[in-house]
């Protein structure tokens, strides 16, 4: 009886594609996946703007008054953080802490390769201190310009902030150029954000400036 009744569907299908060739036989499975991406369309990442502003001059204040231990505590506990010398983020040769190797290492004379300097191709060596106090806040980031997830310049160093961080939120501070060096002497920190159970931690810390 039921190879009779499937028999007789498989025909009534056949007869029902001949009849309206322009109307092919629903596929359920078909339906069903492109229900799914609506629905995945449909629940979108919404940015706590107020709360990433209250992280990101948080941020900005432990390192303009040192104070790295407290800095520590905004780390993402699993994935830790990323530091990067400019815009081009190297995931293989940026450096990399977890909360608990970042503080084993604010009080260690270690040296450490943060990257390649512009221009001169020169390794740039220092301890995590000094390469938090003298690169990555070599200007007073709390008095800058302020965004959420915009760009304000950049140089010839390419900016992939995008592609690596794929759907995370980033604060950017832009301090402008001066008129007697044309501009050119503008920089900028980029805080990359990722959200857990409600709070924002920091995944990256990318710098940018004027490259040639």
């Amino acid at each position: 009886m039921k190879k009779l009744f499937i028999s007789l569907l498989v025909i009534g299908l056949a007869v029902a594609c001949k009849k309206n060739p322009q109307k092919p036989v629903p596929n359920v499975i078909d339906s069903m996946a492109v229900a799914q991406e609506k629905n995945k369309e449909a629940v979108k990442h919404k940015t706590d703007t107020a709360a990433l502003r209250k992280v990101n001059d948080e941020v900005l204040q432990t390192l303009k008054s040192k104070d790295y231990k407290t800095f520590a505590s905004y780390i993402h506990p699993e994935k830790g953080v990323r530091f990067s010398m400019y815009a081009m983020v190297d995931p293989k040769g940026d450096k990399q802490f977890s909360r608990v190797d970042f503080e084993k290492y604010l009080p260690s004379k270690t040296l450490f390769t943060w990257g390649l300097l512009d221009g001169s191709g020169d390794p740039y060596q220092a301890t995590l201190t000094n390469y938090l106090s003298k690169w990555v806040f070599s200007k007073d980031f709390t008095a800058s310009q302020y965004s959420v997830n915009k760009f304000h310049a950049g140089g010839n160093s390419l900016n992939n902030l995008k592609e690596i961080y794929p759907g995370d939120d980033f604060t950017e501070n832009y301090i402008k150029g001066s008129e007697k060096n044309g501009e050119m002497d503008w920089k900028t920190i980029r805080l990359v954000w990722e959200e857990v159970q409600g709070k924002y931690y920091l995944v990256a810390v990318v710098n940018d400036q004027w490259t040639i």
